[in-house]
């Protein structure tokens, strides 16, 4: 047996590292009618929690699949960059995909793919949030885990002040000149916003590229943000070999 089945503490926070960072990821669900597997291609957004968000057709063949079974699997592809791609982390995620009719969500989602946007409004598209139930980590050899819910997803206490003031908090940060400046220069002066704020890091996106900058510490305010956020920034330029900010392109 090549599974680890006491994973640390930290691997929790690796499988959701993972979901925060990618942009798209693979769906799989069950072909309604047949049950054969059926893999597709989806975007996918975070909610401030940490569960994955995807905005879909009750049109295509897997909102047609969920519809008869809400179980679903989701690969989270991190290995793009590794010098093997099979020594490289990924992790799928398992839960069942309902129906959110969370305005914050979408709005989350839509500020990490504004290009949705365009179709977001037809009355075919509705977001869903994958209810996770588990996650299997493969993350080189010897790390391979399986890790529960409560090991990825954020419990609510610990994300409720941010989900209350996140509009508000993005606005303010996006308007600090100095701050956007910064992030622009540490990025090679791309035209970065910050679309998304949780406890552990903040989105960014400028045009079809995203990045995640992870705070030093998790986070316990909102309005602890700009600091923390300036703290990661000032770390990149002293340690330019780091990797501060995690890049995934769509």
């Amino acid at each position: 047996m090549n599974e680890i089945s006491a994973p640390s503490a930290s691997t929790g926070i690796e499988v959701r590292g993972l979901i925060r960072a990618r942009p798209v990821a693979t769906l799989a669900s069950q072909l309604a009618g047949s049950g054969w597997p059926y893999a597709s291609l989806v975007l996918v957004a975070t909610a401030i929690d940490g569960a994955p968000l995807l905005l879909l057709s009750r049109l295509a063949e897997h909102t047609k699949n969920i519809a008869g079974d809400a179980r679903v699997s989701l690969l989270f592809d991190g290995t793009e960059e590794a010098p093997s791609r099979l020594a490289g982390a990924r992790a799928t995620v398992l839960g069942r995909a309902n129906r959110s009719d969370d305005k914050g969500e979408l709005a989350r989602f839509l500020a990490r793919h504004p290009e949705a946007e365009t179709y977001a409004a037809f009355a075919d598209f509705g977001l869903f949030r994958l209810h996770v139930d588990r996650a299997h980590l493969v993350a080189g050899f010897g790390r391979i885990h399986w890790v529960d819910e409560r090991d990825i997803v954020l419990p609510t206490p610990a994300v409720a002040a941010f989900a209350a003031a996140e509009e508000k908090t993005l606005a303010a940060l996006n308007s600090d000149v100095a701050l956007i400046k910064a992030i622009n220069a540490a990025r090679g002066g791309s035209e970065w916003s910050i679309t998304g704020l949780d406890p552990e890091g903040c989105d960014l996106r400028a045009g079809r590229e995203r990045a995640r900058v992870p705070f030093a510490s998790p986070l316990t305010a909102p309005q602890d943000a700009g600091r923390a956020l300036t703290a990661a920034l000032s770390k990149a330029r002293q340690n330019p070999s780091g990797t501060p900010m995690e890049m995934a392109g769509d």
